[in-house]
C-alpha cells in the first residue's frame, strides 16, 4: 500500500507544471547586436539621426545599409536582455523572454544567454521573419546610432509569454522598444497583469514620441519603477525644466529613475530625491549599453534591498564599466 501511494505521489509531481522562481524576469526584443565603427559622414549620408534608433521595415534595405561595413563584434542583445545579463553577472537569478526564429542568429542568441547563466524561457521554431538584428554604429565621439530590423522579435504575442514564469518572479523588467499596437501590446498587458512588480525602461525618444499617451498611462498607473533619460521623460510630460520632472515624479508616489548624462542620475521615490554624480576620468570608448547596465546595477540593488542611494551608485558603477569597452556586455 505504501509503495502505491509513493508511486501515485511521484506521478502527480511529474504532472505538475515546472515552477520558475527567480529574482527578475526580463521581457523584451531578442535582438542580435552587430557593432560597427563609422565616421559622421556615414551617419549623414544615410539620413540617420545620431544617438537615436531608427526602425527598418524592409530587410533588403537594412542588409544594404551594412553590406560594406566592417563588423567589430556580434552579441546576443536587446536592451532588456543586456540588463538581464548584467544582473546575472552580479549573481542574481534572472530569466528572459524574447522571440527568435530557428535560424543561425536565433541559435547563437539562445546560446549566448545560456553562457551568461540566464534562463531563456522561449522555445524557438521556424518563423516567417528572421531573428531580429540591430546595427550599432559607433562614431569617433563614442555616441551610438542604432538601426534595427526587428524581424520576428517584433511579432511577440501573448502566447509567447509564460505566465507561470512571470508569477514566480519577484519583478519583471520591460522595454519601451517592445511596446507596439496589436500582438506585442497584448503580450505586454498580459505580462503586466500577471506580475508581482513591474519595472520598465522608456528606451528611446523615438519610442516616447510614438507612444506618448500610452507610455504616460503606463508610468502613471501600471509601473512600479520607471527608467528614463532626461530627454525621454522631458518629452513624455512635455516639461519645461527639470523641476517639473521632479514634481511630476513626486506626485506619482512610485520610483522614477532619470539618467542625466554628465550630470549623473536622480531617483525620485515619493517625496524623497536621491542623486549621484558620474565617475570621473573614464576612458570612454563606446556608450552602447550605458543605460542598460545602469538599470542592471540599480535593479540588482533593489532586489537585494539596498538603499535607493546605494542602488543609484551601483547603477553608475555598472554603466561606468561598460562605456570603457566596445559593446553592451561586461
Amino acid at each position: 500500500m505504501k509503495y502505491v501511494l509513493l508511486a501515485t505521489q511521484i506521478e502527480e509531481n511529474l504532472l505538475l507544471p515546472k515552477r520558475l522562481s527567480m529574482k527578475i524576469l526580463g521581457i523584451g526584443n531578442a535582438i542580435v547586436d552587430v557593432i560597427c565603427k563609422v565616421d559622421d559622414s556615414f551617419i549623414n549620408k544615410n539620413n540617420l539621426t545620431k544617438s537615436t534608433m531608427k526602425l527598418f521595415f524592409d530587410n533588403n534595405e537594412f542588409k544594404k545599409l551594412f553590406s560594406n561595413l566592417k563588423i567589430e563584434k556580434t552579441v546576443s542583445g536587446g536592451s532588456v536582455a543586456n540588463s538581464i545579463v548584467g544582473i546575472s553577472q552580479l549573481g542574481d537569478k534572472a530569466g528572459f523572454i524574447g522571440k527568435i526564429s530557428d535560424d543561425e542568429f536565433g541559435s547563437n542568441y539562445e546560446e549566448g544567454l545560456k553562457k551568461e547563466n540566464v534562463k531563456y524561457i522561449y522555445s524557438k521554431k521556424k518563423e516567417e521573419l528572421p531573428t531580429g538584428t540591430c546595427l550599432i554604429l559607433v562614431t569617433p565621439d563614442s555616441e551610438r546610432t542604432m538601426c534595427t530590423f526587428l524581424g520576428t522579435a517584433g511579432k511577440i504575442n501573448e502566447n509567447d509569454v509564460d505566465i507561470e514564469a512571470i508569477k514566480n518572479s519577484e519583478i519583471i523588467f520591460l522595454e519601451g522598444y517592445l511596446w507596439d499596437e496589436g500582438e506585442p501590446k497584448k503580450a505586454f498587458d498580459k505580462a503586466i497583469n500577471s506580475a508581482n512588480k513591474v519595472a520598465m525602461s522608456l528606451s528611446d525618444l523615438f519610442c516616447v514620441d510614438r507612444h506618448k499617451p500610452h507610455f504616460l498611462n503606463l508610468v502613471k498607473n501600471k509601473l512600479d519603477i520607471t527608467f528614463a533619460n532626461e530627454q525621454e521623460i522631458t518629452s513624455l510630460i512635455e516639461a519645461k525644466d527639470f523641476d517639473e520632472i521632479i514634481n511630476f515624479s513626486k506626485q506619482l508616489n512610485k520610483l522614477v529613475i532619470v539618467t542625466r548624462g554628465e550630470k549623473g542620475a536622480v531617483a525620485i521615490n515619493g517625496d524623497e530625491v536621491f542623486e549621484t554624480n558620474i565617475n570621473k576620468n573614464l576612458n570612454i570608448v563606446d556608450l552602447t549599453g550605458a543605460g542598460d547596465l545602469f538599470a542592471a546595477g540599480f535593479l540588482h540593488g533593489y532586489i537585494n534591498k539596498l538603499s535607493t542611494q546605494a542602488c543609484l551608485e551601483k547603477g553608475t558603477e555598472m554603466s561606468s564599466k561598460v562605456i570603457q569597452q566596445i559593446g553592451a556586455r561586461l
